[in-house]
């Protein structure tokens, strides 16, 4: 008889087996059940808000409707307040627009056919090219689910007067609530995103560093490398995405708009880590496209880089490491209005960035003609790590500082002209004032 250990590895490779399909299927479960708890935590007031406008929607339609009742009320409510500030005001209208839309869709056709397959088929069609005619958007989809709706529903003409007035206090009672209790500004969410970006950069960095230290580069290895970093620009689009909420949610927002926005400064900062892990991606990618299949046989043998030129490019990839990390523990500084500190911290690095990419420079630098391949790989690596220094630069990062906190003090208005011809000079249009006369012709 089987001891019960016998079946110790098949139960084992059966656990492996579904704990991988678990991180496909739901890359991100929680791991532990004392987890649960924090995760809920920052969500328990958007709950709270979404629930108590469904609801008062819900109440106001009992109170305004008679008859069959409709849940487009606190399906519309629940959709605004969900939204952003300002994005409130603009999808209430469109949403609106779109019902109504799908809505004289299905009244025109019940008016002639009733529920059959091909007025479904209609209603959908017409709705969808009336949406992309009306611009809705990304409510586009609400045109044909409206008509749908209408059309599923006998006694059409109580339906039509029901629905519409019912997504009218939906989105009252939203755009209510993003008024008078507006969500609050996610800052520090999108703070520790950004210190998240600057966090798997330098990991990528300190990865590679690690391994070109310890043993000569190949293929494989820088391979893996270059995966890290390109996972970063998973990070990049997370944070650049609660970086744009800041901006919405301060729009509508009484107290945020009595304090400095923390935006700007996040924007740019977000902006000079993506380019910081686009350099460091192509550094790592000149390595990769040079690394050899197989690694060495004999220890010493020349690999492209040799022992001591490994040695000085290992420090060279830790401490460009800790100088990404200086630089996303500035702006985290900034934000809070204490970045003394952390500048001197990153000028301290960066200094010392310069040191060991000088001593790399004479290490690598070679006879261009007897070795114009290697030449060509070590100078692209170079100029890499300079493009890195030139992003994290101190000194320009103080003088978009004050760019940034002169801008803050202009007028609102002057803000929003500076940005629209600094975004017309980008696309390389001429910029006309409104005194400047219209070309004729």
């Amino acid at each position: 008889m089987a001891s019960s250990d016998e079946f110790a590895p098949t139960r084992t490779r059966s656990h492996g087996w579904a704990a991988s399909a678990l991180r496909l299927a739901w890359p991100g479960h929680p791991r532990r059940w004392r987890d649960v708890p924090g995760r809920l935590r920052p969500e328990l007031g958007r709950v709270l808000r979404l629930t108590t406008a469904a609801v008062i929607a819900y109440l106001l339609t009992v109170a305004f409707t008679e008859g069959q009742l409709d849940l487009t009320g606190s399906l519309t409510a629940l959709l605004v307040v969900q939204a952003s500030s300002f994005s409130t005001l603009r999808m209430g209208i469109v949403r609106v627009g779109a019902v109504v839309t799908g809505v004289l869709v299905a009244v025109l056709l019940t008016t002639f056919a009733g529920l059959t397959w091909w007025s479904l088929g209609l209603a959908v069609a017409f709705s969808l090219l009336l949406a992309k005619v009306l611009r809705l958007g990304h409510q586009a989809l609400e045109t044909p689910i409206s008509a749908m709706l209408i059309l599923g529903v006998h006694g059409q003409q109580v339906a039509v007067e029901t629905r519409v007035l019912t997504t009218l206090i939906g989105t009252a009672v939203g755009i209510a609530f993003t008024l008078l209790l507006p969500p609050a500004v996610p800052v520090p969410q999108a703070v520790g995103a950004v210190r998240r970006v600057a966090g798997s950069t330098a990991r990528v960095l300190r990865r590679a560093g690690e391994g070109v230290r310890s043993e000569p580069i190949t293929r494989a290895r820088a391979d893996s490398w270059l995966d890290d970093a390109r996972a970063v620009s998973v990070r990049v689009g997370e944070a650049s995405e609660l970086v744009a909420e800041v901006k919405d949610a301060r729009v509508l927002h009484p107290v945020a708009l009595a304090t400095r926005s923390a935006e700007p400064t996040l924007r740019t900062g977000l902006s000079t880590l993506e380019s910081t892990a686009l350099a460091v991606r192509s550094m790592l990618t000149l390595v990769q496209r040079a690394a050899p299949e197989e690694a060495p046989e004999v220890v010493g043998d020349d690999d492209g880089f040799g022992g001591e030129v490994r040695a000085a490019f290992a420090h060279v990839l830790e401490t460009m490491s800790g100088s990404v990390e200086a630089f996303g523990e500035l702006l985290e500084a900034e934000v809070a209005g204490r970045e003394e500190e952390a500048a001197r911290a990153l000028a301290e690095s960066l200094d010392g960035l310069r040191e060991a990419r000088a001593v790399l420079t004479e290490l690598m630098f070679v006879d261009a003609r007897a070795e114009p391949t290697l030449w060509l790989l070590r100078g692209s690596i170079l100029s890499a790590v300079e493009a890195v220094l030139d992003q994290l630069d101190v000194e320009q990062r103080g003088r978009l500082r004050s760019e940034l906190a002169d801008d803050q003090r202009l007028p609102p208005l002057e803000v929003w002209s500076r940005s629209r011809q600094s975004a017309r000079e980008r696309r390389g249009q001429p910029w006309r004032t409104a005194r400047s006369p219209r070309p004729r012709g």
